[in-house]
């Protein structure tokens, strides 16, 4: 981390706090990436970007305001900007009706370093991303591999009027593939996303980056001979893949609190479960959590942007309502304490609510039981792409592939297969949770206005439900 951004995140706090603020907290963000994208065994870029800089929030009279700048070259210029901050917000401050209460925490000084075993180099990624587009080209119908590899290393640290000063040091390896099938005016498509945080141990243990790769390239091959569906409701058993997809949509996102009290509707809406915390909401095998405490995953950290120590929140618990995700501001407002869930994507950006790693907890059945009880039914198989409503309420996933279930065995292969529900009906038709339990990398998550992209994890077992399916040819 560059010595003087953090000399001036001090200074910066202590003069807004010298100009009598109620408030003030400095984020200082310094990463650098490199990026490789393959395209049918051949590099087309390499890519090496990086940025540094200051986010700075300040609380004054119940109202927030925020400046940000690159690269800063000045104390003097920061300071300029902090007066002109708390000009502006003197004067949004008078038409306030609503003013800002912060819930209290304790200061921190803590340094946290993240465990890094195999520090990833250019080099490595190429390697890798080469092995695997050329895994996915050996299928004789493989018209198209898409490999993109990166690694992100990452400063954060935080400095507030409240005496805290936290400084985070993480890297993040993540692999993105594509396989792309073509026969016959048919085209099918697969991909995968693997990776974590920490080293390139998170794609390459155990041979992860390869075997993912040698199975979208199967499926892809696979899926054009597959048949559609034809639109029926009828028993799912959901895998993990596509259920951590499920729970970041329609679990995860409206859970946010700033989403319950309607304060942040851009891009992923509201919540239909406003005011109905104690309440039931599904069945009692749905038990769901937040969990920025999963080591490895994307969603992985020690402190939030506001300083806040992170911990497992239980958000669902046998079916009811116990919780949202909360900042010190909703904490104030609901009478509980802040989850740690308070990030932005980067040093410009205001922080938002954000899932860290939100998933629908195990259970003890055996994933092959689950499907032996299921006389007609769908075994639905990794994300694709989701469709929900404002208030999370109606909701269509597709999926990347698809089986029919007869009589308890797993048959035909489908393809182009939507999977469709409401909310409060699918969770309450939830019987039957795996003991296959797995976190997935979610690697492009918006949110806000400007929209922030943000990584993180999701998770879950096999879950077994009600839902409507069919295909889109």
């Amino acid at each position: 981390m560059d010595s003087n951004l953090l000399e001036f995140a001090d200074k910066a706090v202590q003069y807004a706090t010298d100009n009598d603020v109620q408030y003030c907290d400095a984020r200082v963000d310094q990463q650098a990436t490199k990026s490789i994208l393959i395209e049918n065994h051949q590099v087309e870029h390499v890519r090496d970007k990086s940025y540094k800089g200051i986010g700075i929030r300040i609380l004054k009279d119940g109202a927030w305001g925020f400046y940000s700048i690159s690269n800063p070259q000045s104390l003097e210029k920061i300071k300029e900007s902090i007066v002109e901050t708390i000009k502006n917000i003197n004067h949004y401050s008078t038409k306030k009706n609503n003013q800002a209460n912060l819930f209290p925490v304790s200061s921190n000084k803590i340094k946290k370093d993240y465990q890094v075993l195999e520090k990833p180099q250019l080099e490595d990624l190429i390697n890798v991303g080469l092995d695997c587009s050329k895994i996915i080209l050996e299928k004789k119908r493989i018209k198209k591999a898409t490999v993109n590899t990166w690694y992100t290393i990452n400063s954060k640290y935080f400095v507030s009027s409240e005496d805290s000063k936290i400084l985070q040091n993480f890297t993040d390896v993540v692999i993105d593939m594509a396989s792309i099938a073509h026969e016959s005016g048919l085209t099918q498509s697969v991909n995968i996303s693997e990776g974590g945080r920490g080293g390139m141990e998170q794609i390459t243990k155990n041979n992860k980056a390869g075997t993912s790769a040698d199975k979208i390239s199967e499926k892809a091959t696979q899926l054009l001979n597959a048949k559609p569906v034809k639109e029926e409701k009828a028993t799912v058993v959901m895998n993990p893949d596509f259920v951590s997809l499920l729970t970041h949509e329609i679990l995860g996102h409206p859970s946010e609190a700033d989403r319950v009290l309607g304060k942040e509707m851009a891009w992923a809406g509201g919540a239909w479960w406003k005011n109905k915390l104690g309440q039931k909401i599904g069945s009692k095998n749905l038990n769901v959590y937040d969990d920025p405490t999963i080591k490895e995953s994307l969603g992985w950290y020690y402190f939030d942007d506001e300083g806040v120590p992170t911990q497992k929140t239980t958000l669902i618990e046998d079916g009811i309502l116990k919780n949202h995700m909360q900042n010190r501001e909703t904490s104030a407002i609901f009478d509980t304490r802040p989850t740690g869930n308070m990030r932005a994507t980067n040093y410009s950006f205001v922080p938002l609510i954000r899932m860290a790693c939100t998933c629908i907890g195990a259970g003890d059945w055996k994933v092959d039981e689950m499907i032996k009880e299921v006389k007609n039914g769908y075994l639905i198989s990794n994300m694709k792409i989701p469709s929900i409503d404002m208030k999370r309420y109606n909701w269509s996933i597709s999926c990347q592939y698809a089986h029919k279930i007869k009589n308890g065995e797993v048959t035909d292969l489908l393809r182009d297969v939507i999977v469709m529900g409401t909310a409060p009906k699918f969770f309450d038709s939830i019987d039957a949770c795996g003991n296959d339990f797995t976190v997935r990398p979610i690697t492009n998550c918006g949110k806000g206005d400007p929209m922030q992209s943000m990584i993180m994890g999701n998770g879950g077992p096999s879950i077994r439900g009600e839902a409507t399916v069919k295909s889109v040819n």
